[in-house]
């Protein structure tokens, strides 16, 4: 009898799925940041969840897919907040900035969730490897792209890489984040560090001339 009711009629599976993976997802994150990716158990994500465990494999091919889910997800968010606000931002300094403190702010009050995206995905190659999907590239592409405007008005360094610049931003985000996580303190840590790496990051790419006319 249980099994039949994990099977809602199709006109109903989309808004009931839609609810029942993001519950998945946010009882992951909660398990994974607990236990750690290797020692979950996908019981105890459906534990969390509220949900059998076939009921996981319903929305997910395995632990891993979960892990990776997580990610993109976020990864989706960020991307949609970032195309709106990079386009309402006047200056590329401005748009620089936003997405400084945007990447960053996503973790404000959730130090689960900062812990499985920047601790638990280095567990594995495999997983490390989807840093390399689409939706990460489209992410990389949306920074690179502000960059190269930026070298095309003439406010930023025309001898550096666009990519190259992307995923140094990444990374030097990604590592605040991780020593957040690990390190503790509260939002207003985390927004002291945007500031500053904003700082660091805008002074080293900036044009000479641009610098000039501050």
């Amino acid at each position: 009898m249980a099994e039949k009711r994990e099977k809602p009629a199709p006109k109903s599976r989309s808004r009931d799925g839609g609810d029942k993976r993001e519950r998945i997802l946010r009882a992951a994150i909660k398990v994974f940041a607990k236990h750690g990716f290797y020692a979950t158990r996908v019981s105890e994500i459906a534990k969390e969840a509220g949900v059998a465990d076939g009921t996981i494999y319903l929305y997910f091919k395995n632990k891993d897919d979960v892990l990776i889910s997580i990610f993109d997800d976020r990864i989706r968010k960020l991307i949609e907040l970032l195309e709106r606000l990079t386009s309402e931002a006047k200056t590329t300094e401005e748009r620089l900035r936003s997405i400084i403190e945007v990447q960053l702010g996503l973790f404000e009050g959730e130090r689960e969730l900062a812990e499985v995206v920047t601790v638990n995905l280095r567990q594995s190659s495999k997983l490390l490897k989807q840093y390399a999907s689409p939706l990460f590239n489209e992410y990389l592409g949306l920074i690179a792209r502000v960059i190269a405007e930026g070298q095309a008005e003439g406010t930023v360094r025309d001898d550096l890489s666009p990519r190259l610049l992307a995923r140094a931003m990444w990374g030097g985000l990604d590592g605040i984040a991780l020593n957040w996580t690990l390190g503790g303190g509260g939002p207003e840590k985390l927004r002291i560090a945007a500031k500053q790496y904003a700082e660091f990051y805008w002074s080293g790419i900036v044009a000479r001339a641009a610098e000039n006319t501050h």
